[in-house]
């Protein structure tokens, strides 16, 4: 049976912790930033964390 590949794009966007769970760039905060509020901003820069059941389908694109 052939390898399983690493989904590229799942592998640029999103990274494993150590505990297993995945975290991301939350989508809003390249620009237009001015009509936000602060608080939005702030919440934005934080990184996002993705819920289990996804998390799994997630790890299983990124094994290589």
């Amino acid at each position: 049976m052939p390898k399983m590949k690493t989904h590229k794009g799942v592998s640029k966007r999103m990274k494993v912790r150590p505990g297993g769970t995945v975290k991301f760039k939350k989508a809003g905060a390249g620009h237009l930033m001015s009509g936000k509020s602060g608080k939005r901003c702030r919440k934005l820069r934080q990184p996002g964390k993705a819920p289990t059941a996804i998390a799994a389908k997630i790890r299983e694109a990124l094994k290589s």
